[in-house]
């Protein structure tokens, strides 16, 4: 499993949850398409979120905000 895991919840929510689990954080955004892109430590924190959200994990494409300005 990867350590990156699309969920239908809001930021706030999806920090609480891992804290709750002592999941480490490596990385979080909210998605333009709704919901929030988390980026965990290990892949175990990952399959642990997963569990937590059971139908609330987003599967198959979503839209990213931009994180930087690519200068062409």
């Amino acid at each position: 499993m990867s350590r990156a895991i699309n969920i239908n919840a809001t930021h706030d929510h999806v920090t609480a949850t891992c804290g709750k689990r002592n999941v480490r954080i490596t990385a979080i955004e909210a998605l333009a398409s709704g919901g929030t892109r988390l980026v965990t430590s290990n892949a175990l924190d990952s399959a642990t979120i997963a569990r937590a959200y059971g139908s609330k994990v987003i599967t198959g494409t979503v839209k990213r905000i931009p994180t930087r300005i690519h200068h062409v």
